[in-house]
């Protein structure tokens, strides 16, 4: 088995992070318990240690199940959670300030039935707390033994960068990872965060490897996603944000990428989600993929995939294609195509 440090710590993880924001107590739930803990078990079985979840999927209740799954190999298992999004309608109930996440942290821990979390988590950035603030408070909770290493998601470079600066200032605990967005078609981190997380010592989990499926080919050029499908729902939320991700995930030149992906599994006889994936496990800046599988078949090919070879021609011919999401920095901003 093939495990790496994350970040600038002594903590080693496997290659591969099982995601489970899929997973869920209620039978509604893209993956019921009963096969989550099988997909678990068969995570855990074939190797690998590194599982991550969050206070906000599935309403809380993939904390449940992941805790009760892993109850009887909790010390074979590198548990990551997140905390900052809403979890009520008060005002101190979301964010990264130490109210919130004192709260957050104490229900992950009780979800979860453990007494400590291996990785904790900022989910997304919060402009309205000082970075001081939720790096003290971050800090307690290591020093409590309830945390053993810190962590971000979806922070800008220029928000690493803060705080880092932030945990130097108060003498606490830095980060040593960050969860970002990153595939054939989202490869705008290569051009500040990657750097950024190299000069301050963060590994990157990278998640949404398939480009949210538009990479496995679930979504076809000039079609409406699929009612029911994940990109349907977030067209049809009220956040602006949300309509907006879709509208740029589907733009044409991610589907000319898809098309390419799809035309090398051909000639390799494999298939699309498998050259997508070994393409990103070959990266040299991710310390693990993040993966989520709805079943322990889906759990088997993700595996496989990534530690399928690419030939080297293949991978410059993806690279190739695929580079001009990334477009040069404005005005300090980054933008992906």
């Amino acid at each position: 088995m093939d495990y790496t440090t994350l970040g600038r710590s002594g903590l080693r993880v496997s290659r591969v992070c099982l995601g489970t924001m899929n997973f869920g107590s209620d039978p509604q739930a893209p993956t019921p318990e009963p096969e989550a803990r099988r997909i678990i078990d068969a995570f855990l079985d074939a190797g690998h240690n590194f599982i991550d979840t969050a206070d906000t999927y599935r309403g809380g209740t993939s904390e449940e199940v992941v805790g009760r799954a892993i109850a009887h190999r909790r010390a074979e298992v590198v548990l990551a959670t997140k905390g900052a999004a809403p979890q009520g309608d008060g005002p101190n109930n979301r964010g990264l300030s130490r109210a919130h996440l004192t709260r957050a942290l104490e229900d992950s821990l009780r979800r979860l039935g453990t007494d400590y979390i291996d990785l904790y988590q900022c989910h997304v950035p919060d402009p309205d707390t000082p970075a001081e603030e939720t790096m003290a408070a971050l800090d307690d909770f290591v020093r409590s033994g309830k945390v053993r290493y810190l962590g971000c998601s979806n922070f800008t470079a220029a928000g690493i960068i803060t705080a880092q600066w932030a945990a130097q200032r108060t003498s606490g605990t830095p980060f040593i990872s960050l969860q970002a967005n990153y595939s054939l078609i989202m490869r705008a981190i290569e051009a500040e965060i990657i750097p950024a997380c190299r000069q301050y010592g963060l590994g990157i989990l990278a998640y949404s490897p398939l480009g949210s499926g538009l990479l496995a080919g679930r979504y076809q050029r000039g079609t409406a996603p699929t009612e029911g499908s994940r990109l349907a729902q977030w067209a049809a939320m009220p956040s602006p944000m949300a309509r907006a991700f879709v509208s740029g995930l589907l733009a044409e030149q991610h589907f000319d990428i898809a098309d390419e992906v799809a035309a090398v599994a051909a000639e390799l006889k494999t298939t699309a989600p498998t050259v997508a994936l070994a393409w990103l496990s070959d990266q040299p800046a991710i310390t693990s993929v993040i993966v989520g599988p709805r079943s322990t078949e889906q759990l088997a090919a993700n595996l496989a995939s990534l530690a399928f070879n690419l030939p080297e021609p293949v991978s410059a011919r993806l690279n190739a294609t695929s580079r001009c999401t990334v477009t040069p920095p404005v005005n300090g901003q980054h933008n992906a195509a």
